[in-house]
């Protein structure tokens, strides 16, 4: 069955994580993180994903910006950087206008213009990914922007994958589910997507019951993925 939606994690996947902390090294305000914040933004992108898992199985959700704060403070404290109240309200404000990858507009605009729809599904609040779609200047390449917040609970959960169809009458197995994460791209395997992960850093494949389909260094494939 050919492919007629092109669905996309977005931290990570379509939006830079590490760029709040690149950005903030760069200021002159912010010099204590010349050196740490490749670190910086490695623990916290890692504690967020971790307290994501941790609340969707216990049952506790809540919303991605509070999950966001309190992986930051746990990078902070690993860090040595805890107590410095200016450059944690840095950090956040630069979260809400995150870089997209540099291959990403033309990426969609390329999906569009072969007639695909387009959207994100992820954890993100609501707001928090109109903040990034509206900085990144995606907007009118995006057909659609789903949160988990509609079903109250992280992926992997199956109910987060329903958004899509549930959105826009596909069948499963029209719909390329594209994340930079192994985990996301191998659960969305299990669901009954069409999968791309997009491996970045070059790491070993997650030791799940289902892996990606694709594996790929960035999105300039994902067209040719896509049948365009």
């Amino acid at each position: 069955m050919p492919v007629t939606t092109c669905v996309f994690d977005a931290y990570g996947t379509l939006f830079d994580v590490a760029a709040a902390a690149r950005q903030a090294a760069a200021e002159p305000d912010f010099a204590q993180l010349s050196d740490t914040w490749p670190a910086l933004a490695e623990h916290w992108r890692l504690k967020q994903l971790q307290y994501t898992w941790l609340r969707a199985v216990a049952g506790a959700h809540d919303d991605f910006w509070k999950v966001t704060q309190d992986g930051l403070d746990w990078a902070l404290e690993k860090t040595g950087l805890h107590g410095d109240a200016a450059l944690r309200e840095r950090l956040l404000a630069l979260y809400w206008e995150l870089e997209s990858y540099a291959e990403v507009p033309a990426m969609l605009h390329s999906l569009k213009a072969g007639g695909l729809q387009t959207a994100i599904l992820s954890n993100g609040s609501p707001d928090m990914l109109q903040g990034a779609v509206t900085s990144a200047g995606i907007a009118d390449v995006l057909d659609d922007t789903l949160s988990v917040e509609a079903v109250g609970v992280f992926k992997p959960n199956w109910r987060v994958y329903d958004l899509v169809e549930k959105r826009f009458g596909c069948a499963k197995e029209e719909v390329l589910f594209v994340s930079s994460n192994g985990w996301d791209a191998g659960c969305a395997t299990g669901y009954g997507f069409t999968t791309a992960w997009v491996n970045r850093g070059g790491d070993p494949v997650d030791r799940l019951p289902w892996t990606p389909h694709h594996i790929l260094d960035d999105l300039s494939g994902i067209p040719r993925l896509a049948g365009l």
